[in-house]
Protein backbone atom coordinates (compact mmCIF):
# COMPACT_ATOMS: atom_id res chain seq x y z
CA UNK A 1 0.00 0.00 0.00
CA UNK A 2 1.20 3.47 -0.82
CA UNK A 3 1.70 6.27 1.97
CA UNK A 4 1.52 9.39 1.13
CA UNK A 5 4.61 10.31 3.25
CA UNK A 6 7.72 9.06 4.51
CA UNK A 7 8.51 11.75 6.42
CA UNK A 8 10.14 10.98 9.95
CA UNK A 9 8.44 12.01 12.72
CA UNK A 10 9.24 12.78 16.30
CA UNK A 11 7.01 11.75 19.17
CA UNK A 12 7.70 13.91 22.68
CA UNK A 13 5.17 14.20 25.18
CA UNK A 14 2.89 16.92 23.96
CA UNK A 15 3.43 17.17 20.48
CA UNK A 16 4.54 15.47 17.41
CA UNK A 17 7.55 16.56 15.22
CA UNK A 18 9.27 16.72 11.72
CA UNK A 19 12.89 17.03 10.63
CA UNK A 20 14.55 20.30 10.55
CA UNK A 21 14.21 21.22 6.73
CA UNK A 22 15.34 23.66 4.68
CA UNK A 23 12.63 25.43 2.57
CA UNK A 24 13.81 27.42 -0.17
CA UNK A 25 13.25 30.49 -1.93
CA UNK A 26 11.41 30.26 -5.25
CA UNK A 27 10.21 33.72 -5.93
CA UNK A 28 13.51 35.63 -6.54
CA UNK A 29 12.38 36.59 -9.57
CA UNK A 30 8.82 37.47 -9.01
CA UNK A 31 7.42 40.94 -9.95
CA UNK A 32 3.71 42.47 -9.55
CA UNK A 33 3.32 46.31 -10.46
CA UNK A 34 6.30 46.75 -12.67
CA UNK A 35 8.94 46.24 -9.67
CA UNK A 36 10.38 42.92 -8.11
CA UNK A 37 9.15 41.50 -4.45
CA UNK A 38 9.65 41.12 -1.01
CA UNK A 39 11.65 38.14 -1.83
CA UNK A 40 14.07 39.34 -3.62
CA UNK A 41 17.31 40.52 -1.87
CA UNK A 42 17.86 44.05 -2.43
CA UNK A 43 13.97 44.50 -1.79
CA UNK A 44 13.57 42.82 1.17
CA UNK A 45 16.87 44.63 2.42
CA UNK A 46 15.13 47.91 1.47
CA UNK A 47 12.22 46.98 3.82
CA UNK A 48 13.96 45.97 6.63
CA UNK A 49 14.82 42.33 6.32
CA UNK A 50 18.25 40.94 6.35
CA UNK A 51 17.49 38.72 3.66
CA UNK A 52 14.63 37.97 1.16
CA UNK A 53 11.83 35.50 3.12
CA UNK A 54 10.92 31.92 1.49
CA UNK A 55 6.68 32.99 1.04
CA UNK A 56 4.90 31.84 3.93
CA UNK A 57 2.85 29.09 2.55
CA UNK A 58 6.24 26.90 1.55
CA UNK A 59 6.11 26.04 5.23
CA UNK A 60 2.65 24.64 4.93
CA UNK A 61 4.23 20.88 3.02
CA UNK A 62 6.22 20.23 6.28
CA UNK A 63 3.00 19.78 8.24
CA UNK A 64 1.40 17.41 5.92
CA UNK A 65 3.16 14.39 7.48
CA UNK A 66 2.25 15.62 11.21
CA UNK A 67 -1.29 15.83 10.14
CA UNK A 68 -1.50 12.87 8.42
CA UNK A 69 0.03 10.83 11.03
CA UNK A 70 -2.41 12.20 13.64
CA UNK A 71 -5.66 11.92 11.40
CA UNK A 72 -4.55 9.82 8.45
CA UNK A 73 -4.35 10.02 4.87
CA UNK A 74 -8.13 11.93 4.97
CA UNK A 75 -6.26 15.22 6.20
CA UNK A 76 -5.65 15.61 2.42
CA UNK A 77 -9.07 15.87 1.69
CA UNK A 78 -10.80 17.67 4.50
CA UNK A 79 -7.87 18.87 6.34
CA UNK A 80 -6.83 22.80 7.28
CA UNK A 81 -4.22 24.72 8.21
CA UNK A 82 -4.65 28.23 9.97
CA UNK A 83 -1.68 30.64 10.97
CA UNK A 84 0.01 33.86 11.25
CA UNK A 85 2.97 34.47 10.37
CA UNK A 86 5.45 35.33 13.34
CA UNK A 87 8.96 35.54 11.26
CA UNK A 88 10.60 35.49 8.00
CA UNK A 89 12.36 33.02 7.39
CA UNK A 90 15.25 33.45 4.81
CA UNK A 91 16.32 30.95 2.23
CA UNK A 92 19.33 28.25 3.75
CA UNK A 93 17.21 28.96 7.64
CA UNK A 94 16.71 25.73 8.90
CA UNK A 95 12.81 25.55 10.48
CA UNK A 96 10.82 22.54 12.51
CA UNK A 97 7.53 21.77 12.48
CA UNK A 98 5.45 20.69 15.39
CA UNK A 99 2.07 19.71 16.35
CA UNK A 100 0.27 18.96 19.53
CA UNK A 101 -0.64 15.79 20.24
CA UNK A 102 -4.54 14.79 20.30
CA UNK A 103 -6.59 13.76 22.94
CA UNK A 104 -8.86 10.96 22.09
CA UNK A 105 -11.43 12.14 19.09
CA UNK A 106 -9.50 15.85 18.86
CA UNK A 107 -9.92 17.25 15.30
CA UNK A 108 -8.15 21.07 16.30
CA UNK A 109 -4.52 21.20 17.44
CA UNK A 110 -2.28 23.85 17.90
CA UNK A 111 0.38 23.96 15.52
CA UNK A 112 4.12 25.63 15.74
CA UNK A 113 7.60 26.27 13.84
CA UNK A 114 10.74 27.36 14.99
CA UNK A 115 13.80 28.30 13.99
CA UNK A 116 17.43 26.80 15.31
CA UNK A 117 17.52 29.74 18.12
CA UNK A 118 14.17 28.87 19.43
CA UNK A 119 12.46 31.65 17.44
CA UNK A 120 9.27 31.25 16.10
CA UNK A 121 8.46 31.38 12.02
CA UNK A 122 4.29 30.82 12.57
CA UNK A 123 1.63 29.82 15.08
CA UNK A 124 -1.92 28.62 14.06
CA UNK A 125 -4.02 25.63 14.63
CA UNK A 126 -4.25 22.51 12.37
CA UNK A 127 -7.39 20.72 11.71
CA UNK A 128 -9.74 17.98 10.14
CA UNK A 129 -13.20 18.68 8.89
CA UNK A 130 -15.81 21.61 9.78
CA UNK A 131 -17.15 20.73 13.26
CA UNK A 132 -14.56 22.56 15.39
CA UNK A 133 -13.73 25.55 17.50
CA UNK A 134 -13.31 28.93 15.37
CA UNK A 135 -9.93 27.97 13.69
CA UNK A 136 -6.56 30.43 14.56
CA UNK A 137 -7.24 32.77 11.77
CA UNK A 138 -11.10 33.33 12.60
CA UNK A 139 -10.31 34.00 15.88
CA UNK A 140 -8.47 36.68 14.21
CA UNK A 141 -10.75 37.73 11.43
CA UNK A 142 -13.55 38.03 14.38
CA UNK A 143 -11.77 39.95 16.71
CA UNK A 144 -10.44 42.82 14.15
CA UNK A 145 -11.89 46.61 14.54
CA UNK A 146 -13.73 48.36 11.76
CA UNK A 147 -11.99 49.46 8.73
CA UNK A 148 -9.84 52.62 9.43
CA UNK A 149 -11.59 55.71 7.54
CA UNK A 150 -8.46 57.29 7.16
CA UNK A 151 -6.87 54.04 5.00
CA UNK A 152 -4.26 55.26 2.08
CA UNK A 153 -3.85 52.17 0.15
CA UNK A 154 -6.82 50.65 0.49
CA UNK A 155 -9.08 53.66 0.53
CA UNK A 156 -10.90 52.85 -2.88
CA UNK A 157 -12.60 49.35 -0.90
CA UNK A 158 -14.67 48.21 1.37
CA UNK A 159 -15.18 44.63 2.66
CA UNK A 160 -17.45 42.59 0.91
CA UNK A 161 -15.99 43.90 -2.60
CA UNK A 162 -16.00 40.33 -5.13
CA UNK A 163 -14.37 39.11 -8.04
CA UNK A 164 -16.46 36.75 -10.14
CA UNK A 165 -15.14 33.13 -11.19
CA UNK A 166 -11.82 32.55 -13.25
CA UNK A 167 -10.74 29.40 -14.03
CA UNK A 168 -7.69 27.98 -13.21
CA UNK A 169 -5.02 24.73 -13.18
CA UNK A 170 -2.27 23.66 -11.95
CA UNK A 171 -0.41 21.40 -14.75
CA UNK A 172 3.09 20.29 -14.05
CA UNK A 173 5.32 21.99 -16.86
CA UNK A 174 2.77 25.19 -17.27
CA UNK A 175 4.23 28.11 -15.43
CA UNK A 176 2.05 30.18 -13.13
CA UNK A 177 3.02 33.82 -14.08
CA UNK A 178 4.56 36.66 -13.35
CA UNK A 179 3.61 36.11 -9.25
CA UNK A 180 4.73 32.55 -9.25
CA UNK A 181 7.82 32.00 -11.98
CA UNK A 182 7.77 28.57 -11.38
CA UNK A 183 6.36 25.13 -12.57
CA UNK A 184 5.12 22.21 -10.34
CA UNK A 185 7.58 20.29 -11.72
CA UNK A 186 10.15 22.66 -10.73
CA UNK A 187 8.41 23.06 -6.83
CA UNK A 188 8.58 19.44 -6.54
CA UNK A 189 12.36 19.43 -6.93
CA UNK A 190 12.59 21.18 -4.10
CA UNK A 191 9.43 21.06 -1.47
CA UNK A 192 10.40 19.75 1.75
CA UNK A 193 8.23 16.94 1.87
CA UNK A 194 7.84 14.98 -1.35
CA UNK A 195 5.18 12.59 -1.77
CA UNK A 196 4.34 10.06 -4.54
CA UNK A 197 0.77 10.96 -4.62
CA UNK A 198 2.52 14.48 -5.87
CA UNK A 199 4.28 12.62 -8.71
CA UNK A 200 3.08 12.30 -12.65
CA UNK A 201 0.95 9.31 -13.07
CA UNK A 202 0.20 8.67 -9.23
CA UNK A 203 -2.62 5.95 -8.15
CA UNK A 204 -4.20 7.96 -5.26
CA UNK A 205 -7.35 7.01 -3.46
CA UNK A 206 -8.85 9.90 -5.84
CA UNK A 207 -7.66 8.94 -8.88
CA UNK A 208 -4.85 11.24 -9.79
CA UNK A 209 -1.96 13.17 -8.30
CA UNK A 210 -2.57 15.64 -5.25
CA UNK A 211 -1.77 18.98 -5.39
CA UNK A 212 0.86 20.12 -2.35
CA UNK A 213 -1.53 22.00 -0.14
CA UNK A 214 1.42 25.38 -0.15
CA UNK A 215 0.20 24.76 -3.82
CA UNK A 216 -3.13 25.92 -3.38
CA UNK A 217 -2.07 29.17 -2.86
CA UNK A 218 -0.68 29.53 -5.93
CA UNK A 219 -3.37 28.44 -7.63
CA UNK A 220 -5.96 30.84 -6.20
CA UNK A 221 -3.17 33.74 -5.86
CA UNK A 222 -1.78 33.99 -9.02
CA UNK A 223 -4.43 36.12 -9.89
CA UNK A 224 -3.79 39.06 -7.37
CA UNK A 225 -2.27 41.32 -10.06
CA UNK A 226 -5.55 41.69 -11.76
CA UNK A 227 -8.06 41.80 -8.41
CA UNK A 228 -10.19 44.99 -8.14
CA UNK A 229 -8.71 45.66 -5.06
CA UNK A 230 -4.86 46.12 -5.83
CA UNK A 231 -3.77 49.23 -4.26
CA UNK A 232 -3.83 52.31 -6.00
CA UNK A 233 -0.19 52.83 -6.52
CA UNK A 234 2.49 50.05 -6.03
CA UNK A 235 3.34 48.51 -3.00
CA UNK A 236 5.85 46.24 -1.36
CA UNK A 237 3.07 43.39 0.34
CA UNK A 238 4.30 39.97 2.44
CA UNK A 239 1.68 37.55 3.93
CA UNK A 240 0.80 38.06 7.12
CA UNK A 241 -1.80 35.25 7.63
CA UNK A 242 -2.73 32.20 5.90
CA UNK A 243 -5.31 29.58 6.10
CA UNK A 244 -5.92 26.99 3.49
CA UNK A 245 -8.79 24.56 4.35
CA UNK A 246 -10.14 21.54 2.03
CA UNK A 247 -13.83 20.59 2.77
CA UNK A 248 -13.98 17.81 -0.41
CA UNK A 249 -10.93 17.43 -1.53
CA UNK A 250 -8.15 17.27 -2.10
CA UNK A 251 -7.54 19.47 -5.03
CA UNK A 252 -6.07 17.46 -8.29
CA UNK A 253 -2.90 18.24 -10.48
CA UNK A 254 -4.17 19.48 -14.43
CA UNK A 255 -8.00 19.73 -13.14
CA UNK A 256 -9.80 22.86 -14.22
CA UNK A 257 -11.53 24.56 -11.49
CA UNK A 258 -13.49 27.76 -10.61
CA UNK A 259 -12.14 30.83 -8.15
CA UNK A 260 -13.93 32.98 -6.89
CA UNK A 261 -12.38 35.69 -4.60
CA UNK A 262 -14.07 38.34 -2.01
CA UNK A 263 -12.48 40.90 -0.21
CA UNK A 264 -13.54 40.03 3.46
CA UNK A 265 -11.62 42.57 6.06
CA UNK A 266 -9.00 45.45 5.93
CA UNK A 267 -6.86 45.90 8.82
CA UNK A 268 -3.37 47.32 9.16
CA UNK A 269 -0.53 48.60 11.77
CA UNK A 270 2.16 50.87 12.39
CA UNK A 271 4.01 49.30 8.97
CA UNK A 272 1.08 48.16 7.01
CA UNK A 273 -2.47 48.31 5.85
CA UNK A 274 -3.53 44.77 4.92
CA UNK A 275 -6.50 43.63 2.96
CA UNK A 276 -8.16 39.94 4.05
CA UNK A 277 -9.06 38.24 0.65
CA UNK A 278 -11.34 34.69 0.88
CA UNK A 279 -10.98 32.37 -2.26
CA UNK A 280 -13.48 29.90 -2.78
CA UNK A 281 -12.54 26.68 -5.29
CA UNK A 282 -15.18 24.91 -7.28
CA UNK A 283 -15.54 22.88 -10.02
CA UNK A 284 -16.84 24.72 -13.06
CA UNK A 285 -20.01 25.53 -13.11
CA UNK A 286 -20.96 23.79 -9.49
CA UNK A 287 -21.32 25.62 -6.46
CA UNK A 288 -20.22 23.02 -4.04
CA UNK A 289 -17.45 24.58 -2.58
CA UNK A 290 -13.75 22.09 -2.21
CA UNK A 291 -11.36 24.00 -0.81
CA UNK A 292 -10.72 27.76 0.70
CA UNK A 293 -7.99 30.24 1.33
CA UNK A 294 -8.18 33.28 3.58
CA UNK A 295 -5.19 35.43 2.70
CA UNK A 296 -3.93 38.54 4.63
CA UNK A 297 -1.29 40.72 2.49
CA UNK A 298 0.04 43.78 4.31
CA UNK A 299 0.94 46.35 2.20
CA UNK A 300 4.08 48.02 3.21
CA UNK A 301 3.25 52.15 3.83
CA UNK A 302 7.06 53.11 3.54
CA UNK A 303 6.55 51.49 -0.19
CA UNK A 304 3.52 53.47 -0.76
CA UNK A 305 4.71 56.88 -2.72
CA UNK A 306 3.39 60.16 -0.97
CA UNK A 307 1.51 57.81 1.62
CA UNK A 308 1.92 60.69 4.39
CA UNK A 309 1.23 63.31 1.88
CA UNK A 310 -2.10 61.82 1.11
CA UNK A 311 -3.53 60.50 4.38
CA UNK A 312 -2.58 64.61 5.48
CA UNK A 313 -5.01 65.28 2.66
CA UNK A 314 -7.57 62.89 3.66
CA UNK A 315 -7.50 63.43 7.62
CA UNK A 316 -7.74 67.29 6.74
CA UNK A 317 -10.59 66.45 4.72
CA UNK A 318 -12.52 64.99 7.37
CA UNK A 319 -12.17 67.50 9.84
Amino acid sequence: MTHPFMTRIESHAAAFSGPWRTPRNMLTEQTYGGHASVHDDETARRMGFSAAPVEGPTHFSQFAPLCCQVWGEDWLARGGLSVSFKSAVSDGEEVQAFIGRPSAGETQLPIWMVKQDGTEALRGTASLGDNNPPSALEEKLAGLPAPDPRRVIFRHVAPGAKRPRVTARIAYDEPMGQLYPFTLAQKLTKITEGSPYYEPHARTPWGGPVLPIEMISVLVHHVADSDPWVPLKPTIDLFVDQEIRLSNGPLLVDQDYEIERTLVALSGSRRTESCWVRSDIFLPGEDEVLASVLLNVGSFKDSYSDYDKELAGIEAAAG
